[in-house]
């Protein structure tokens, strides 16, 4: 009998978990609460910033960034706490945290004003983000730059990377959508300096084949050799990637990967201790059941050979209401937290945030 319920507990402890730990539903009061990033702090308290919306949903409704935290490594949460309030002529959002090598915590977030202006800014905290530093502008260039949540990261070298999406003007009305072309083009920023000085990347990439979207709300990860990998969402039916073999100075052209999927933003980072990267994405591959166009489901994916290909994949969640997307991933101890969108048609697409606790068993788990 002993040796049974050992073999149970044993079992038990081997089984991975991956579970909801929040959600923040929309409110008459803030009907939308966004895409966000963590950081832990030096007291071993995480941190966690979003974007909360209030007077509407709309990515032009306002906003304001607010913050929550955990300390019993992401099973429970605080109440928000208002961050960056609204300096926009819109709002601020999409915010990156980034723990910079000489210790000050870095926020990186968006500041929209119009259809025609938005740009990427900084702040830099001193006291674990109790307090920050007044807003930088780090690109100078006007126009209207997608920085996506949870994307900006340090190479082993001390290099910040900025990934972008500009989307030029094909108008002057600030006020009016049809001001705003959704083809993007992606580039980068690069500072050597913990963000005091920034230089653009000389790659500045365009979809090269007839596309809706072009090159949307890229990212970037520092794999194991020090090489870059980048990546944007197309309307082609896949993430297009990009590499770098000099810090982000320049970039292959872009070319589709092997991770199928709808024009959704995808996101990637390496797992702790190794060379794997970890991707989350909506997985079109045919694998797993998928509707067509739609950003479900929502699937975890592993690579061994620097992003070239993805043999594991484990599916995070695939309600057929569901809509999961805009994800930050955060490595904490034995297990990763994720954030992200859990749309459904009851709730819109954007504004319910889902906070969810894997260990890193379960992805080992067949």
């Amino acid at each position: 009998m002993k040796k049974i319920l050992l073999f149970l507990l044993l079992a038990v402890a081997a089984c991975g978990e991956s579970l909801v730990t929040l959600n923040v539903e929309p409110s008459a009061e803030h009907p939308r609460n966004s895409e966000g990033s963590f950081a832990t702090l030096k007291s071993g308290r995480i941190l966690f910033c979003y974007s909360q919306f209030y007077g509407g949903a709309a990515d032009e409704s306002p906003a304001r960034i607010v913050k929550i935290h955990s300390d019993d490594d992401g099973r429970t949460w605080s109440p928000p706490v208002t961050v960056v309030e609204n300096t926009g002529g819109n709002n601020v959002m999409s915010v990156s945290l980034l723990r910079l090598q000489r210790g000050t915590l870095a926020m990186f977030y968006c500041i929209k004003n119009s259809w025609i202006d938005c740009r990427p800014h900084i702040r830099t905290s001193t006291d674990e983000g109790e307090t920050w530093g007044e807003p930088r502008l780090i690109q100078q260039a006007p126009g209207y730059f997608v920085l996506n949540n949870d994307r900006v990261i340090q190479t082993s070298k001390g290099r910040i990377i900025v990934p972008l999406a500009f989307h030029r003007s094909r108008g002057t009305d600030p006020h009016s959508s049809r001001s705003w072309d959704a083809r993007a083009i992606t580039t980068w920023l690069y500072s050597d300096d913990d963000g005091g000085t920034w230089t653009e990347s000389s790659s500045w990439w365009a979809m090269p084949v007839p596309s809706g979207s072009g090159l949307q709300e890229p990212g970037v990860v520092e794999l194991a050799d020090g090489t870059l990998l980048s990546w944007s969402r197309t309307d082609q039916g896949a993430q297009y990637g990009f590499r770098s073999n000099d810090g982000g100075r320049t970039f292959t052209p872009p070319a589709p990967t092997e991770l199928k999927s709808p024009n959704g933003p995808a996101s990637i980072k390496r797992l702790p201790g190794g060379s794997d990267l970890l991707a989350i994405f909506n997985d079109h591959s045919g694998m797993f059941p998928f509707p067509p166009k739609k950003r479900n489901p929502f699937v975890a994916a592993v690579s061994s050979d620097g992003g070239r290909t993805w043999p594991r994949r484990k599916l995070v969640e695939n309600d057929p209401d569901g809509l999961y997307h805009y994800t930050a991933i955060h490595f904490s101890k034995d297990a990763m937290l994720i954030a992200y969108c859990a749309g459904d048609s009851k709730v819109g697409a954007l504004n319910r945030l889902r906070i969810r606790r894997i260990t890193l068993d379960w992805l080992r788990e067949k």
